[in-house]
C-alpha cells in the first residue's frame, strides 16, 4: 500500500474509531449524571429510567434500518447526518427544562447514534480489505470502543461534579461538531459513487421496503423497551410484557413482509448464511457477558467498597488500557493461528476471567485484591472476542451489503448488551433479596450475576467449535473496494 494511501486510511480510521468511542462513552456517562439530573429537574426514579433508556431503545431499534439506508443513500452522507442529529439533540438535552424534553432529546440522540454507528462500521469495512489490514482496523475500532466505557464513567463524575450534569451533553455537542468538521478531510480517500451507481441507488430508494422498515424498527424498539424496562419494573410487569409481545408480533409481520417484498430490507439470502447467523449470535453473547460486567463492577466498588463515583470509574481504567494495548495486535494473532482458535481462546479467557472476578469479590476486600487482576485478564480476552466476531460477521459481505451487515452485527451487540444487563441485574437483585441486607448480601448478588455472565461466555466458546460455524479466512484477501459509497 503506498504511504500516502495508508496515511489517508489511517486518518479515516482515527475519525471512525473516535466516533465509536463517543457513542459508547455517551452510554456510560449518563449513568453517573442521573442523580444530579433527578435533583435538578425534580424527577423520580421512573423518570430517570426513561432518561437513561430512551437512548438505548432508539439506538437498538434503528440500527438495522440505518445500516440498510447507508447502503442506499451513501455511507458518508448518513455518517455525517447521524453525527449532526446526535450533536443537535445533545444541545437540546443540555438546555432541557424538564424531564420530558430530556427524554425526547435522549431518544433523538439514539437515532443519531444508530445512523453514525452503522455507517462508521460500514466505512471501516469498505476502506480496509478483507484480511490482515481489516483485522488491524477492527482492532483499533475495538480498542477505542473498550476505552469509551471507562472514560464515560470517569468523565461523567468529573464533569457532573465540576460543571453540572448539563456539561455531559455539551461534551457530545463539542466532540460531534469536531468530528463533523474533520469528516471531509478524513474521509477524502472515500470516493463518491459514479453517476451510473447513483442511478441504481435512486432506483433502490424508489422501491424502498417501507413496510419492512416500519415493522423491523418498531419491533426492535419495542423489544428494546421491554428489556430495559424489565430492569426497573420487573419481568412480570404488564407494560413490559405488552411491549415485548407487540415487538414480537411486529417482527413476525416483518418476516412475512420480507418474504414478499421486491427489494426486502434484509434479503433472505443474507440471513440464510449459517456463518453470519452464528457470528451475530456470538456477538450478542459477548455483550451479554461483557457489558453488564462493567456496570456490576462499578456498583460493587461504589456500593460495597464505598468508593466515590469517580474512583469507581477509575477502577475500570486499567482494564480499558489493556484493551487499548492488545486490541491492535489481534489481527496478527488471527493471521498466525486462524480465526476460530483466536475466537475460542477469547471467549474462554473472558469466561475464566469473569468467573475468577466473581469468586474474588469480598465485602471487606479492596480494588487491588478483588478486581484488578481478573479485570486485566478480561482486558486481554475482550478484544479477541470483539475483533473476531466482527470479522466473522462481515467476512461474506458483498460491497453492496456492508451497511446492512454492519447494522445486523451492531443490532446483535446492542441487544446483547441490553438483554445481558437486564438479566444479570435481575439475578443480582434476586440473590441479594434472598441473602438478606448488608454488604455481604450485595456481594453475593454481584457474584452470582457475574457467574451467569461467565456462563454466557463459556457457552459462546463451545459454539465456536461447531463444524463449519466460523468462516475460514481466505488465503488471499480481496482488494478493497469503494464502489458502494
Amino acid at each position: 500500500m503506498p504511504e500516502a494511501t495508508a496515511h489517508r486510511r489511517g486518518t479515516a480510521l482515527a475519525l471512525l474509531a473516535s466516533t465509536q468511542l463517543l457513542l459508547i462513552l455517551d452510554t456510560a456517562i449518563i449513568n453517573v449524571a442521573l442523580p444530579s439530573i433527578g435533583e435538578d429537574l425534580g424527577t423520580d426514579a421512573a423518570g430517570l429510567s426513561l432518561v437513561a433508556n430512551a437512548y438505548l431503545v432508539t439506538f437498538g431499534g434503528f440500527l438495522l434500518l440505518a445500516g440498510r439506508v447507508a447502503d442506499l443513500v451513501g455511507h458518508r452522507r448518513l455518517f455525517t447526518a447521524g453525527l449532526a442529529l446526535l450533536s443537535a439533540s445533545s444541545l437540546g438535552g443540555a438546555f432541557a427544562g424538564d424531564a420530558r424534553l430530556l427524554v425526547a432529546a435522549r431518544a433523538l440522540q439514539g437515532v443519531g447514534a444508530a445512523c453514525a454507528a452503522a455507517a462508521a462500521f460500514a466505512l471501516v469495512l469498505l476502506l480496509f480489505a478483507d484480511g490482515p489490514e481489516r483485522h488491524r482496523a477492527l482492532g483499533v475500532f475495538a480498542a477505542l470502543g473498550g476505552l469509551g466505557g471507562a472514560l464515560g464513567t470517569v468523565l461523567g463524575g468529573v464533569l457532573t461534579s465540576g460543571l453540572g450534569w448539563r456539561s455531559t451533553f455539551a461534551l457530545n455537542v463539542l466532540v460531534g461538531a469536531a468530528l463533523i468538521a474533520l469528516t471531509p478531510t478524513a474521509l477524502a480517500s472515500v470516493p463518491a459513487r459514479r453517476d451510473r451507481a447513483a442511478a441504481g441507488r435512486a432506483g433502490g430508494l424508489r422501491e424502498f421496503d417501507l413496510g419492512g422498515a416500519l415493522t423491523a424498527t418498531g419491533g426492535l424498539s419495542l423489544i428494546a423497551y421491554a428489556l430495559v424496562d424489565a430492569g426497573s419494573a420487573g419481568w412480570t410487569d404488564g407494560g413490559t410484557l405488552l411491549a415485548g409481545a407487540a415487538g414480537v408480533l411486529l417482527l413476525a409481520a416483518f418476516a412475512v413482509i420480507e418474504s414478499r417484498a421486491a427489494r426486502p430490507l434484509v434479503p433472505p439470502g443474507v440471513l440464510g448464511r449459517p456463518a453470519l447467523r452464528l457470528a451475530n449470535l456470538l456477538s450478542a453473547l459477548a455483550q451479554m457477558a461483557l457489558f453488564p460486567m462493567f456496570f456490576l463492577v462499578s456498583l460493587y466498588l461504589q456500593d460495597v467498597l464505598e468508593y466515590p463515583p469517580v474512583t469507581g470509574g477509575l477502577g475500570l481504567l486499567p482494564l480499558s488500557l489493556v484493551v487499548v494495548l492488545t486490541a491492535p495486535g489481534t489481527g496478527r494473532l488471527v493471521a498466525r493461528f486462524g480465526l476460530r482458535p483466536v475466537m475460542t481462546a477469547g471467549f474462554a479467557t473472558v469466561a475464566a476471567a469473569t468467573g475468577w472476578l466473581a469468586l474474588s469479590l469480598s465485602p471487606d476486600g479492596s480494588f487491588a485484591t478483588t478486581v484488578l487482576a481478573p479485570s486485566l485478564l478480561i482486558g486481554i480476552g475482550l478484544p479477541l472476542v470483539m475483533v473476531t466476531t466482527n470479522v466473522a460477521a462481515t467476512a461474506q459481505a458483498a460491497p453492496g451489503e456492508t451497511g446492512l451487515v454492519s447494522g445486523l452485527v451492531n443490532t446483535s451487540q446492542q441487544f446483547g448488551s441490553v438483554l445481558g444487563l437486564a438479566v444479570l441485574v435481575a439475578v443480582a437483585a434476586a440473590h441479594t433479596r434472598t441473602a438478606g441486607p448488608g454488604a455481604a448480601a450485595e456481594t453475593a448478588g454481584f457474584r452470582t450475576a457475574l457467574l451467569v455472565g461467565a456462563a454466557f461466555a463459556a457457552a459462546a466458546a463451545l459454539l465456536t467449535l461447531l463444524p463449519r460455524g466460523v468462516p475460514r479466512e481466505s488465503a488471499d484477501p480481496k482488494p478493497s473496494t469503494h464502489t458502494s459509497l
